[in-house]
């Protein structure tokens, strides 16, 4: 075990420090004085931490590369309100050295319990296409293995291993209350969109040591690997609906909304909508969520810049915390409720 996390970051400010870290990118590149340096992404399983090297570079620059484990000495310090690691020395390690849950960060539910939620959600379908069709996904156990075990994304939101399974469950459940307020959408065919819009990241993203792209995810993306998918377990299904495809191949390509997120579509139907916003929501309240929790040691109410969500975030609970300790209405610092007389009572 490490003995030391970048959760634990903020103990150890301003300290010099030696531990070890998977190398999620590394570039090298020069500085205003023609000189170069290292820019590196250093991660563990409670998060990422920025990493440059300034001096000896040319020393250590061939000794690892992107996806090695390597041990660091350097220097923990804040720059413009983010941690940054000064790295003075590192060495590559063996694989013999290296327990390999310390460095990928892991969903913190229960995966065989949300891989039966699941399984539950799908087999009250109506639609018994759509009920054979995600069958015949979950029944694969390839896919099954990798649904349960793959990221729902390599930075922007639940970037853990079993994330993309816990992205899709509370997904799910987000259209199940949703379709109960809207008349016109048809919840099975929701549901499935849900649970497909993403699958093709069990094929994009690798995960074996830091989160990154295969090199099949780099060509092509996810939405066309999911497609390849979706026909290829439809054509175990005679007689599968070709409108129905043509709704469920809709939603896997304009389940991000609008052309410069990546959408060769806009949602052009009900569920269609209100998958990309639903969609859109669970990701982007996972992103502060989890910014929350790795700065929840701040002191402040500001929990600093997502570059994600392109603003900066205020953590209201610890607003709303400070409300409900402080003097409920009709009380004084705090003491209890004053009791007053009722209208008339003698005195």
């Amino acid at each position: 075990m490490k003995d030391f996390y970048v959760r634990d970051a903020a103990q150890f400010e301003n300290k010099v420090i030696t531990t070890s870290f998977v190398v999620a990118s590394k570039q090298v590149r020069p500085r205003k004085s023609g000189e170069l340096y290292l820019q590196l992404t250093l991660s563990d399983c409670t998060g990422t931490l920025d990493g440059k090297m300034w001096d000896n570079v040319a020393e250590h620059m061939d000794h690892f590369e992107q996806n090695d484990f390597v041990k660091v000495k350097g220097l923990l310090n804040r720059y413009n309100g983010r941690f940054q690691f000064t790295v003075h020395k590192v060495r590559r390690l063996a694989e013999a050295e290296v327990d390999f849950t310390d460095y990928l960060p892991r969903t913190a539910k229960d995966v065989d319990a949300l891989w039966a939620w699941l399984a539950g959600r799908i087999e009250s379908f109506s639609n018994a296409w759509l009920k054979a069709l995600l069958g015949a996904f979950i029944a694969d156990p390839q896919i099954a293995a990798a649904y349960r075990s793959a990221p729902a994304a390599k930075t922007l939101h639940h970037a853990v291993i079993g994330g993309l399974l816990d992205h899709v469950c509370s997904l799910i459940r987000l259209c199940e209350l949703a379709a109960q307020n809207y008349a016109q959408i048809d919840r099975d065919l929701l549901v499935a969109g849900a649970f497909l819009h993403d699958i093709g990241k069990l094929r994009e993203l690798s995960y074996n040591r830091s989160i990154q792209y295969t090199t099949e995810g780099q060509l092509l993306g996810h939405m066309i690997i999911e497609l390849e998918m979706l026909n290829a377990k439809i054509a175990e299904l005679p007689g599968f609906p070709a409108e129905l495809k043509l709704l469920l191949e809709h939603m896997i390509i304009s389940h991000h909304g609008q052309y410069e997120f990546g959408s060769p579509k806009l949602p052009m139907f009900p569920e269609a909508l209100m998958l990309h916003y639903l969609d859109d929501l669970d990701s982007k309240m996972e992103s502060m969520r989890n910014q929350f929790e790795r700065e929840a040691a701040g002191e402040g109410d500001w929990a600093g810049y997502n570059s994600s969500l392109g603003r900066p975030l205020l953590d209201s609970r610890k607003i709303m915390q400070r409300i409900l300790q402080a003097a409920a209405p009709g009380t004084q610092g705090g003491e209890e409720p004053v009791q007053h007389a009722a209208a008339g009572a003698s005195e």
